[in-house]
């Protein structure tokens, strides 16, 4: 085990806690601490952790490097065994991680082993890897899979192979130090295994956000990635494999730095970022791995690309005010509509802002909200008028409201909605629409009759985007609903709106009287809601005996 520390306490104690006691066994497991001039302790409890337990930690102190990479270097060369497996010192393993691990690697003649991994505290850790290997996969691809996006130094190494190719951390790398390591690694893996059948790793937010990766400034965070990608380069040549690899950095380390704090910046910093991200697109954006990017995040990086400091400032700061919205084209492809869009100063092409195999249901969920609704009734006849605002510019035909009875299935509760399925198109609209078409979307007006009939009834957008029919639950909550109103002189029925537990706007209609129940049928329900099943069927038995 080789723990590099730098003021990680009090979590340090939790994590060597959980390295003394792996199943493994002390006399199979070595742990080589670095104190890297820690100021808070951490030098001093992992002395009292070397003098309780002499033969399984080893502790070397040495003034600050300003990162973990020299710390790990340090460690790595007085690593003597089979194995070393990279920690944080302020995260933790499961009880059986060691075991678990060094088992499969030396099942499979594995040279990396990777365990599933958690965060805590709100840490973000990608878990596409684990879901797509399954419970174990002895022999996963660096070009085929989401391991790129896996690309900690947490992991078992075999020794061997980091000792033949000469891997260390490049120690003037104050963050993303490790990926070079672990790219390197994996491209030089006879075979990289997954496990994902247990919890390995627990990666821990502190709750000052110490973590050195979220201290980091944007230049830094810069300069880092651009080392990580040319040294990706220098092992993997252009192409699909490439590609594969650097389209996480494009997708997470660059899209990162043009977020909600990139306009905040001092003028002359955000230049540099945005030059910085020009020129590693100008070196390996190809166009293949531009359309796997995410529109919004391609969209900004080609305006860095560009040098459209102006636009790309609107850019994120109109999307952070109102949410993406998207122009629809008659054949129903969606296109980014933000600054830069068919901008004849910039001659980006359409597809920089089509969307290209991601679902726009997040986007159209969030942004598909009612703005007012109401009844309008003539004599017996009764409609729902309805004002809803889309997230759509352009094209908006298609779109219509329709009040639906029943749920959606569970999972569409947590994205707000639904793609429906290729081979199913929603009943035929009933009602009048109209559309108004603004600079943040397009306001859909509905009147829709409402039917004399007991039902539960759920407000739904249908609109044709990008290929597929979406269904979106149209969401109330802060907003009045219309007062309950009885109509229908003769057979009269009640009709009322509320917003139920999830926001989603809701209609109901049923008689204004209901037919009376006969006596014995309402004595009947009434037992059976106070008597245990047993009680009330010997009651309900012997009543039909007499």
């Amino acid at each position: 085990m080789i723990l590099a520390v730098y003021n990680t306490m009090p979590y340090l104690t939790g994590c060597l806690d959980s390295l003394l006691a792996q199943s493994i066994g002390p006399d199979r497991l070595r742990i080589v601490a670095v104190d890297d001039g820690s100021t808070d302790g951490g030098g001093a409890e992992l002395d009292r952790y070397a003098r309780a337990h002499p033969d399984t930690v080893t502790v070397v102190h040495q003034p600050n490097s300003g990162g973990p990479a020299a710390p790990s270097n340090r460690a790595l060369e007085a690593a003597t065994g089979r194995y070393v497996y990279f920690m944080g010192s302020d995260d933790r393993l499961g009880p059986e991680a060691l075991a678990r691990l060094v088992a499969c690697a030396d099942e499979y003649g594995s040279d990396i082993v990777v365990g599933k991994m958690t965060g805590v505290g709100g840490r973000y850790v990608h878990q596409a890897l684990f879901t797509e290997s399954g419970p174990s996969a002895p022999d996963v691809g660096l070009y085929d899979s989401a391991l790129p996006f896996t690309l900690s130094n947490a992991k078992l190494f075999r020794r061997e192979l980091v000792e033949r190719h000469g891997l260390r951390f490049p120690e003037d790398m104050p963050v993303g130090s490790d990926q070079p390591f672990t790219i390197e690694a994996c491209v030089r893996a006879r075979r990289i295994s997954v496990l994902a059948d247990y919890t390995y790793y627990y990666a821990l937010k502190r709750r000052d956000a110490g973590n050195i990766t979220y201290r980091a400034g944007h230049l830094d965070r810069l300069r880092c990635t651009a080392r990580i990608m040319d040294h990706t380069a220098g092992l993997i040549p252009p192409g699909p494999e490439r590609d594969s690899v650097l389209h996480r950095h494009f997708t997470w380390e660059l899209a990162k730095l043009l977020q909600s704090d990139f306009p905040a910046l001092a003028a002359p910093v955000r230049d540099r970022v945005r030059e910085g991200i020009g020129a590693l697109a100008d070196a390996y954006l190809t166009d293949p791995l531009r359309d796997l990017l995410p529109v919004r995040r391609r969209v900004r990086i080609e305006l860095a690309r560009r040098g459209a400091a102006e636009a790309l400032v609107r850019a994120i700061e109109d999307e952070e005010r109102n949410g993406p919205v998207f122009a629809l084209t008659d054949d129903g492809r969606a296109r980014l509509r933000c600054p830069g869009f068919r901008d004849p100063a910039l001659g980006l092409p359409d597809r920089v802002f089509e969307v290209l195999g991601e679902s726009i249901l997040p986007a159209l969920s969030s942004g598909t909200e009612l703005l007012e609704s109401a009844w309008e009734q003539h004599g017996d006849d009764l409609a729902l008028t309805l004002a809803v605002r889309t997230p759509l510019t352009g094209d908006t035909s298609s779109a219509v409201i329709r009040l639906l009875p029943g749920s959606l299935p569970k999972s569409a509760d947590g994205p707000g909605g639904r793609l429906l399925p290729a081979d199913h198109e929603p009943p035929p609209a009933v009602g009048r629409f109209t559309r108004e078409e603004l600079p943040g979307g397009t306001v859909l007006r509905a009147r829709i009759p409402i039917e004399a009939r007991t039902a539960s009834l759920a407000v739904r957008l249908h609109v044709h985007v990008a290929g597929g029919w979406y269904e979106i639950p149209v969401r109330g909550r802060g907003k009045p609903m219309p007062l309950a109103r009885r109509w229908r002189l003769d057979d009269s029925y009640r009709v009322s709106a509320r917003v139920n537990a999830k926001g989603r706007m809701v209609v109901r209609t049923g008689p204004l009287f209901p037919p009376r129940v006969p006596w014995p049928a309402r004595v009947r329900r009434r037992l059976a809601a106070l008597l245990p099943g047993r009680w009330f069927a010997r009651l309900s038995a012997r009543a039909k005996r007499k």
